[in-house]
């Protein structure tokens, strides 16, 4: 196994770099919950990889500060829950390092994104405490007893999402929906609207820094563009959603320019990724729509993840027949 090399560790740090602007916002919105999340999926993804490193013989210190088992552990602190038990975090990050990525032979080899399998694992495993977020920002004590306590207490304090909410509508039209529920906002949710404006700043740095190319963002975002725009049937209490309200709720930017855009679990040429990014789009809208979960994003990307040589091979064959 070769070392990381001075690139990538700089492309790791760039990414940290990025998810700033949304960690501040979801810690401004959702309060004490995130630091928890933060800390609880960092200190375990670092555990787990040097473990992982010693007892496959590798050195540990080159490995451990190329900054992908802090990247996997910021992704999922976002994407979780939270005020999650404190399990929960641990769990996610331990199927993600150990399972996701050291199983297959280590940073490099991983056919799926390590975050999206522990984020998928946890939401399988223990669907009541994935599916509800806090209602407000709670104060420290409260957050404390929460995620370290014993859980009792989490419907008082924690709801479904927008997502969630339009899915199991039935009887108010869209307008009455954002005029009448809180966690809705004016796009989308209340809180994620907000998040994914700030990712999308986030990934716009990236896309500025040239961490990866516009390809697989510009596909998910404009498939489910697309799609939403096809399938959209007005504001009635039967309406999947506008186009906005898909595009700025749930993990929508996050996924588009932080988790599709993982360079090992995705293909490698342009037109792959542009085919990868559409692929997930589509999947995304047509699990939150039809589905059985709200959002949708962790279960499109390993999908297309699974599909990643095929659309190599595609974007080959077509590359070679046009030179």
């Amino acid at each position: 196994m070769q070392t990381p090399d001075s690139r990538q560790r700089n492309a790791m740090g760039q990414v940290l770099l990025a998810c700033v602007p949304g960690l501040l916002c979801l810690l401004w919105l959702q309060g004490w919950g995130v630091l928890f999340n933060l800390l609880l999926c960092s200190a375990t993804a670092l555990t787990c990889e040097a473990v992982s490193l010693y007892l496959r013989g590798h050195p540990i210190r080159p490995f451990l500060s190329d900054g992908s088992a802090l990247v996997s552990a910021v992704l999922l602190a976002i994407a979780l829950p939270t005020l999650a038990p404190w399990w929960l975090p641990m769990t996610a990050v331990l199927v993600a390092i150990t399972l996701g990525k050291h199983a297959f032979g280590g940073v490099g080899r991983n056919p799926f994104n390590p975050a999206m399998l522990g984020y998928a694992f946890v939401l399988l495993s223990f669907p009541l405490q994935m599916t509800h977020w806090p209602t407000g920002n709670l104060q420290l004590t409260d957050s404390l007893s929460l995620v370290f306590g014993d859980g009792t207490q989490i419907d008082a304090w924690a709801g479904p999402t927008v997502l969630d909410v339009l899915r199991h509508n039935r009887s108010l039209t869209l307008d009455e929906l954002f005029a009448s529920n809180p966690s809705f906002g004016n796009l989308g949710g209340r809180t994620s609207e907000w998040l994914n404006l700030a990712f999308l700043l986030g990934g716009i740095f990236l896309l500025q820094r040239r961490v990866f190319s516009w390809h697989a963002p510009a596909g998910l975002l404009g498939a489910l563009l697309f799609v939403s725009l096809l399938c959209w049937n007005g504001s009635g209490s039967d309406s999947h959603g506008s186009p906005l309200l898909h595009l700025f709720s749930g993990s929508t930017m996050l996924a588009a320019f932080f988790i599709a855009t993982e360079p090992v679990s995705g293909p490698r040429l342009p037109l792959a990724r542009l085919l990868f990014g559409i692929g997930c789009g589509l999947l995304i809208y047509l699990i939150r729509t039809w589905g059985s979960y709200p959002d949708g994003t962790a279960f499109a990307v390993l999908l297309m993840n699974l599909g990643a040589p095929a659309l190599d091979r595609l974007a080959a064959r077509r590359q070679a027949l046009t030179s």
